[in-house]
């Protein structure tokens, strides 16, 4: 006898697939039981925590929480431009704005008419083409 004659006692067993044929068949990567095998994620508040966590799997780039502030196009102006004076008060009558959300008017479209604007932060561009039109920014 031959080493290369040595065959097996039994046939090799093949490694049983898990998760054929839809769901999560036989644990599916999963283990047994516990906590983390099973179905379902974490509360909100935990991936909140994660994501703020550079090491752990969050932080890319996100900010979890903030609110961004509703962006207004200075083109979008001239629609309001029978109003001398534009306030959050005028844009939520307008059914512009509703609530407590933040305001932000950006270049975007040209400024033909003065208007003067209170309470609404302005980006630089946007608040230098108001001027330019001979409006102005409180």
């Amino acid at each position: 006898m031959l080493l290369h004659e040595i065959r097996p006692t039994q046939k090799n067993k093949n490694k049983k697939r898990v998760g054929r044929g839809g769901k999560r068949g036989t644990y599916s990567g999963k283990g047994q039981k516990g906590q983390k095998a099973r179905a379902g994620r974490m509360p909100s508040t935990a991936t909140e925590i994660i994501m703020k966590i550079p090491k752990k799997k969050g932080s890319k780039n996100i900010v979890v929480g903030k609110e961004r502030a509703l962006v207004i196009k200075t083109g979008d102006l001239e629609k309001l431009a029978e109003q001398k004076i534009l306030s959050r008060e005028v844009l939520e009558k307008k059914g512009l704005i509703r609530g407590k959300r933040k305001v932000k008017i950006v270049l975007g479209g040209e400024v033909s008419s003065a208007i003067k604007i209170e309470g609404i932060s302005l980006s630089e561009t946007a608040k230098s083409a108001v001027e330019k039109a001979g409006g102005s920014v409180m």
